[in-house]
Formats: C-alpha cells, structure tokens, sequence
C-alpha cells in the first residue's frame, strides 16, 4: 500500500505568523519524506487561517525539485475557481518537470467565503467541475484545449509544453456527497476519500461509484485514495486525549469555515447534501458531531492505528492513504512526534500490505 503525508498549514485564531507556520509544516514535510512516505500533498484554500495554500500546483513544483524520488499530489485543485486552460498549463508543466510524479486530485469547493472571494455563483459549481474536468482532462490528453459552452468561448491553443504523459488512472477527485459518485464515475476518474461519514456509507457510496464506472468506461475502477487525521503515541490514554483536543480541534474549524452552523448552502444548487450537516449540528450540537468526526480517525496506540487503518482498507479497497499529522493547532513537537513513531512502529507494516499499485509513469518499469 501507497502512503503519502498531507500538509495543511492550518493556522487557527492567528496563534503563529503564517511565515512559522509555514518553516514548521515545511519542516515536517522533510521530515516525512526522510522517514519514508511516499509523496506529498495538500489542498487548496484560500483567504482564511483553515488552510493556507492557495495553489497546490506551485506548492508541488518546489517539492519536485526538493525531493526527486517523491510523488506530488493536489488534494485538491478547485476547479471552478480557475481557467480551466491554465490549470491544464499548469499540470502539464509540473508533470513535464517531475517526470510524470503527479497525482492529479480535483474539487469543486464548498466554502461561501471562497466563491465569493472570486465571485463564482455556487449554483453553477457541479456544471463548472464536470465541464472544466472534461475539458482539463481531455487537454491533457489530446495536447490543446478548445470550448463554446455556457461558461464562455476557447479558442483553440495548444498545451505547451504539451504533456509528457496521460493522466488516465491517476486522476482523482474528492467526493463526498453521494451526488457526486456516479459524476466521478462518468467523467472516469478515482475518488479520493476525505473522512466525514461512517465508513459503512462510504462503502455504500463507493458501491455505487463503482457500478456506474464499470457500466459507463467498460472496465474496472481504480482503487480509492483515503485521507484523515492521525495522532500516534504508546499510551493509549494520551492518544485519544490528544485526538480529541487536537483533531476536535480541526473539525471545529472545518465547521467554522464553511459555516456549517448557518445553514449557507440551503437552496444553493448542487450542495443540497450538505444542508444535513446543518440539521445534523442542530440535533447533536457541535460536540456531538465533533465526537463523531474524531471516531473515524485512525489515532491510538501504533497497534490500535494499524488496525484502524485495516479497517479502511478492507472497508473501502483503498490502495493509498495520505494522513496528516499537524492540525488543528496542536504543538509541532506533538506533531512531530508522532509522525515520529508512525512512521517507525506502522509505516513499515501498512507499506507491506499486498494492494493494486499506483498508476503512475514515474513507477513504470
């Protein structure tokens, strides 16, 4: 099994400046690559202190150079508040540098204070994220780029430099709504998992997830990327401690940034999935749902961490995982320490586990 190290750069309530913030993450990621993780990843966000990176391509590009033998991945590049035909620029050139080490993971975005940030109605987001999808995904495979749809008119234009290699079976988009599976399915690309459902739903999502692939590409789906928050330490008791102050901690700003708790995306198009988070917030309070979120997480004990993680793989058939360890304001050396012992005591074990491989150019013989 595949596993990477997410980097978040989350700094709540302003506690750090963003400039030490950004020296620890970056440490760390060094260090997870030192240790041996796989390949890097983050997400992008913008204009506020949930997370601050706002363009994960660029982010990439400087560890493709840092780290020559380590894999790149966005989870995610937001598609609708971008050109698509310079998001295909953009991956195409990082590939072209890297060798073909990216992992391209896309996202249609849910915050009000993003889209507003660059006035795209939410109401459009589902239509802007399949079209521009297609469209990335085709530019990246056919060398150019040209549309006349209802979000405006491309003349054709090349990709240059054009792109080295093909994108199928290492795209990826994260999908949490069940609305989203059989889009994921038809467009042709994986899913990344981004714990927020009991893993039985996930299950069931994926299911249908993957009887529309097979029936819409004529072939089986690529395995699913799974993400999530860890805390590893040999006391059992500090571990849940620090999971539930810490990862509790990440949740509460989840909920804060998208605003979970007023109802934003109730009569917004396309997000109808998420007004019952708002209704599940009234019915079990922010500490309800804050207890739910921390219980999916795979955090204990580096034998109750294997298992969890066990637990996913067998649950979902993931072939990749890529937690993170530093959130949510927790002190680095908390971070660093279990990064520390994960990756001495469950690194080893997980990577030994037999699962389908990446497809990937970079891993090709």
């Amino acid at each position: 099994m595949h596993v990477g190290y997410t980097a978040v750069f989350q700094n709540p309530g302003n506690a750090l400046s963003d400039t030490e913030v950004y020296t620890q993450e970056m440490r760390l990621c060094d260090l997870a690559v030192e240790l041996g993780m796989e390949s890097l990843w983050t997400v992008e966000h913008h204009f506020d202190d949930y997370t601050m990176c706002p363009n994960p391509v660029q982010w990439l590009s400087y560890h493709a150079g840092r780290h020559p033998n380590t894999l790149l991945g966005s989870g995610v590049i937001v598609l609708p508040w971008h050109d698509p035909l310079r998001v295909a620029e953009e991956v195409a050139l990082l590939d072209q540098l890297s060798g073909g080490r990216m992992i391209l993971g896309l996202g249609r975005g849910l915050a009000r204070i993003e889209y507003e940030g660059f006035r795209v109605d939410m109401n459009t987001s589902r239509e802007r994220f399949v079209e521009y999808a297609r469209l990335v995904l085709e530019a990246l495979e056919q060398g150019y780029m040209e549309y006349d749809n209802q979000f405006g008119k491309q003349p054709r234009r090349e990709i240059r430099p054009k792109p080295a290699h093909s994108f199928r079976g290492r795209t990826y988009a994260a999908a949490v709504s069940p609305e989203s599976m059989p889009l994921m399915a038809e467009l042709g690309i994986g899913v990344l998992v981004i714990p927020q459902k009991p893993w039985k739903v996930v299950q069931e999502d994926l299911a249908q997830y993957d009887q529309v692939y097979r029936k819409t590409n004529g072939g089986e789906p690529p395995p699913p990327f799974s993400g999530g928050n860890v805390f590893c330490d040999e006391s059992a008791d500090r571990a849940e401690e620090m999971a539930r102050q810490w990862i509790g901690a990440n949740y509460a700003s989840v909920m804060r940034h998208y605003e979970f708790d007023k109802a934003p995306h109730e009569g917004v198009k396309g997000y109808e999935f998420y007004t019952n988070i708002t209704k599940y917030l009234e019915r079990h309070g922010k500490e309800g749902a804050i207890n739910d979120f921390v219980n999916l997480m795979p955090w204990g004990t580096p034998t109750q961490v294997l298992e969890k993680f066990e637990k996913i793989r067998t649950m979902i058939g993931a072939n990749a995982v890529m937690p993170g360890f530093s959130y949510g304001g927790m002190p680095y050396a908390d971070a660093e320490a279990s990064l520390r012992l994960f990756a001495e005591k469950c690194l080893p074990e997980i990577q030994s586990w037999e699962t389908e491989p990446l497809q990937l150019p970079a891993l090709a013989a």
